[in-house]
């Protein structure tokens, strides 16, 4: 029997674990929540390697049985959702995972032209993977999806600011900026976006409430890329040199406080 005698099955992992089948929530417990969260974040994996990571507290014969019965306890509520071929767990590729949509929406953003993905980014601002699950193949999702939804973020201000869409720009420096408010690419972009559409004030304070807390947080300073962006701005006379960005896709690289990889 295939997955479609069994229904649809639809998994949440965004801000809450949910799975639904033909669109009814079912309510599954926290140790098979746990094996389809993993086979959803990693896709098809070796059971010795599913076992280890879920229970790496105990030995690997303990943590093989402890699979095995959550693998029944699964099969037998619901019916098509796993897939076992041998030594390999998955879950069906038909099971639709929020999480495979997030993923591919930042890869899109990412790319030159990324822009059709803007309104569909701006609906991922806020979310996160799985709050309040803390173990360490968890936690590793969670910090790789910030950095990309900071990086996606920040590729596309930049986007935007080259095509001279500044507001759009801004916007998504700032959504970048709540991701993390010490990233300086995004804080350039976002000062130099107001400067653009003539809003000193907003650049000014974008910039000084930058400059504080990296103060304060890392005792460093702006680099001097982006003081002499904000120079102009300080007599009020902001020169369009200043507000000129690295178009996106450039190879010649500012210092940064943090993350330069991005």
């Amino acid at each position: 029997m295939g997955i479609d005698d069994y229904g649809i099955y639809e998994l949440d992992l965004m801000q809450s674990w949910q799975l639904r089948q033909d669109g009814i929530t079912v309510h599954v417990a926290a140790r098979q929540q746990r094996l389809i969260a993993a086979l959803a974040v990693r896709g098809p994996s070796l059971r010795t390697y599913i076992a280890g990571m879920l229970w790496p507290e105990y030995p690997e014969a303990k943590a093989l049985e402890s699979l095995r019965v959550t693998v029944h306890l699964v099969t037998r509520q619901l019916p098509g959702l796993l897939v076992k071929d041998g030594a390999l767990l998955s879950l069906h590729d038909r099971v639709g995972v929020d999480l495979h949509t997030v993923r591919a929406v930042l890869k899109e953003a990412a790319l030159p032209g990324g822009t059709t993905a803007a309104g569909r980014l701006q609906e991922l601002r806020d979310l996160e993977f799985l709050p309040g699950w803390y173990e360490d193949w968890v936690l590793f999702e969670q910090g790789r999806l910030r950095h990309d939804r900071l990086r996606a973020f920040t590729l596309l201000s930049r986007q935007f600011a080259g095509q001279g869409n500044h507001e759009a720009a801004a916007e998504a420096a700032i959504a970048a900026l709540a991701i993390e408010p010490l990233y300086e690419s995004a804080v350039r972009v976002l000062v130099a976006a107001e400067l653009a559409q003539g809003n000193v004030a907003s650049a000014m304070l974008a910039y000084e409430k930058y400059r504080e807390q990296l103060a304060e947080d890392m005792g460093a300073t702006p680099s001097d890329a982006l003081r002499q962006l904000i120079s102009g701005a300080r007599g009020q006379r902001p020169r369009s040199a200043d507000v000129q960005l690295v178009p996106a896709g450039s190879s010649r690289l500012v210092q940064q406080p943090l993350l330069d990889n991005v």
